[in-house]
């Protein structure tokens, strides 16, 4: 006997929720329901620099407006104080993890800025984006202060995208390792999310296109971290505030909060964000 899929709603509470996040949110719990699977709840809180336990309490306050109940982890497991679903209280969980790599001969360390990466990707063809391995045999340790990064040999991933078919998946360079910790002690998007998922059963990951290209390189770290079948991802279209900007957290006229303040309902907004959603459907078709 198999057990359901499981998605997940995973905001971060670096800012106030957006109808971007009520799009994703539509998505999560309308595939869901059509595929048989529960909704997790999480906060990936994992910046610490940005994250604000103001925003965290807004969002779950904004959630519950909205009526989006996740089937694990409910707004009060938050409320209630250390929750297993908020990334800022699993420090040991993506600690263990990075031990094991470590153990392995997986990891090291690296020293460069982020103004020094990008000033080696403009000087290489075609000013490309990948890390271009530059501690990778310098044999930094993995002290306070550098980047932990892991050893990503090249490989494709290919993998079917519930929404938008087969995508090539292609494998990241071999100097591209991604970084696992930041210099500042956090964990890396990337790294606590495959490791999120992993520990937590999640297998169906639904998420806005401007992630896909990304899904490879997370395909192929999951399998690093002990992951023996992928999830399966599906990517939707994203609200656009421009030809070129996706919406953000800053768009205060699209905000939660300033639309409730306004007075407007939760079927209103949430009626709203399925029509501007429809309406980036029939112009992107």
């Amino acid at each position: 006997m198999t057990s359901a899929p499981l998605t997940r709603f995973a905001p971060a509470p670096t800012g106030l929720l957006h109808l971007g996040h009520v799009v994703n949110a539509l998505y999560v719990w309308g595939l869901a329901q059509r595929l048989g699977a529960g909704v997790l709840l999480r906060i990936e809180d994992h910046d610490a620099q940005r994250s604000r336990p103001a925003f965290e309490a807004a969002l779950l306050d904004d959630l519950d407006w909205l009526g989006f109940t996740p089937d694990r982890y409910p707004t009060a497991s938050f409320r209630a104080g250390p929750c297993a679903s908020r990334q800022s209280d699993r420090h040991r969980v993506y600690a263990a993890v990075a031990e094991r790599l470590r153990a392995s001969d997986l990891l090291y360390g690296c020293s460069c800025t982020r103004q020094e990466i990008a000033a080696r990707q403009a000087a290489r063809p075609g000013g490309s984006l990948a890390y271009p391995g530059t501690c990778r045999s310098r044999g930094l340790p993995l002290d306070p202060g550098l980047t932990w990064r892991i050893r990503m040999e090249a490989t494709a991933e290919p993998f079917v995208d519930l929404l938008q078919g087969p995508v090539a998946g292609g494998g990241p360079s071999r100097a591209d390792d991604p970084a696992i910790r930041d210099r500042h002690g956090n964990w890396t998007y990337t790294f606590a999310v495959s490791v999120d998922d992993l520990d937590q059963g999640v297998d169906l990951v639904i998420r806005g296109d401007d992630l896909r290209a990304a899904t490879a390189g997370q395909i192929r770290l999951a399998r690093m971290i002990g992951r023996l079948r992928p999830a399966r991802f599906a990517h939707h279209p994203i609200l656009m505030k421009s030809p070129t900007r996706k919406l953000s957290k800053a768009d205060g006229d699209t905000g939660i909060r300033d639309l409730r303040r306004e007075r407007w309902t939760a079927p209103r907004l949430i009626g709203h964000a399925a029509a501007l959603l429809a309406g980036v459907q029939l112009a992107s078709g």
